[in-house]
């Protein structure tokens, strides 16, 4: 089942009450999961616990996340080997992986949990600046359709979701692990060109914010996050320290503003 979304299995169904249960014979989906290999100038980089969708994406966007790379045009090529599960990335002449950068294994679990920005990195992460305001009422109502969004997860479960919204364009897409989600919105715009959008846009996550998540966002450069859970309290000094509007609990136009209130209206 590992090349799909998602696959069948004959597994044993618990029903019943505190005074009789019963086991009985069902099948259910059961949400995918592959091993992806991320190779740069034929070097393996990397390897990421997934579902199989948006490969080529998640691949530029965690290098956009890891400050490898910056644009597109440092990507010279990059393709999908189906067969073996990996992307395969040339860079641009003059463009390389530092030294120091060993071979990563990324848990589908948010399973880094950096509690701080990478000190060789940090020239790549930039506080947020700018006087554009957002609708909390907006928000609220926004939240509420991202809610209805995830096709996966009414199908099968197991996966989070995150939203780009932006009026000029939009994207949404589900994965195992929250950090895959931010990571295929990055890709995405990257390979549109329109990660020039993210200055002006929102984004929606169902799941915990953690450290690791919030860095992604502020490498993107996205002014606002809204989750429908809880941020820990190293995402929530990381978004006071980079200017950064988080949102927590979010819910049934309820929740809490953690930082960068000033945005709202």
């Amino acid at each position: 089942m590992e090349d799909t979304l998602h696959g069948t299995y004959l597994v044993k169904q618990i029903k019943g009450d505190e005074n009789n249960i019963t086991i009985s014979d069902v099948e259910i989906p059961v949400i995918g999961e592959i091993s992806l290999k991320i190779y740069i100038n034929g070097i393996e980089y990397a390897s990421l616990l997934c579902l199989n969708q948006l490969t080529e994406e998640l691949a530029l966007g965690f290098l956009y996340s890891e400050g490898v790379i910056d644009t597109i045009d440092d990507v010279a090529s990059i393709s999908y080997n189906e067969r073996l599960f990996a992307v395969m990335i040339n860079l641009v002449a003059g463009k390389s992986v530092e030294k120091c950068e060993s071979l990563r294994s990324v848990t589908s679990g948010c399973g880094k949990c950096f509690t701080y920005i990478n000190p060789l990195k940090q020239d790549k992460f930039i506080a947020l600046s700018g006087d554009e305001k957002y609708s909390l009422g907006d928000i609220m109502r926004s939240m509420k359709d991202f809610e209805r969004c995830s096709k996966i997860y009414k199908t099968v479960g197991g996966v989070h979701s995150v939203l780009f919204q932006h009026n000029d364009f939009s994207v949404f897409n589900e994965d195992i692990g929250r950090h895959n989600c931010f990571d295929k919105i990055a890709g995405v715009l990257l390979k549109k060109r329109k990660m020039n959008l993210i200055g002006g846009g929102i984004l929606f996550v169902s799941g915990r914010v953690s450290s690791e998540i919030i860095t992604k966002v502020i490498r993107m450069g996205a002014p606002v996050l809204v989750s429908r859970s809880t941020p820990t309290s190293a995402a929530v000094n990381l978004a006071r320290q980079y200017n950064v509007t988080l949102l927590g609990y979010v819910r049934k136009y309820s929740g809490y503003i953690y930082s960068g209130e000033e945005r709202l209206v």
